[in-house]
């Protein structure tokens, strides 16, 4: 799997046409610690969107896609994107952990996954989990999740 640049199945109603942010680039923000708004993206042509969603992951071509990305939104309505702390040791970064919120959501669900299975997930897909295993969110895509990453 291209983590970078990877869609998940649950996400096809809006592959192409990027009316939302994909989970592969809300990684990529995460790592470089950087707010970006759906009215940002929404701001950005279609071709700037898919940039975006083609941007490696590796460490420089993430310091030069925060430089990016704070040129490209200094002009917009919403203003400069905002500075977030950059992702170190988050849940979905932690091997060794299942974290309590995954762990919950799938027991709601009856479905059970270990540390090893957690551990071998690709870090995108611990990251998809957690994002929509979390308080707050709507979780309509959980199930789908759930199936597309644990079969």
């Amino acid at each position: 799997m291209n983590q970078a640049s990877h869609c998940f199945g649950f996400e096809k109603d809006f592959v192409g046409n990027w009316r939302c942010i994909p989970l592969c680039v809300r990684r990529k923000l995460d790592l470089i610690g950087v707010k970006l708004k759906l009215s940002h993206w929404l701001e950005l042509t279609q071709e700037q969107r898919q940039m975006l969603v083609d941007w490696p992951d590796e460490l420089p071509a993430l310091n030069a896609l925060r430089e990016h990305l704070r040129l490209l939104t200094r002009l917009m309505a919403e203003g400069m994107a905002k500075d977030l702390p950059i992702a170190v040791d988050e849940p979905w970064q932690v091997l060794g952990e299942l974290p309590s919120i995954v762990k919950e959501s799938a027991r709601k669900k009856s479905i059970e996954i270990s540390v090893s299975q957690w551990a071998s997930l690709f870090e995108l897909e611990r990251f998809a989990l957690c994002k929509l295993a979390r308080p707050g969110h709507d979780h309509h895509n959980l199930d789908a999740a759930f199936s597309e990453m644990l079969g």
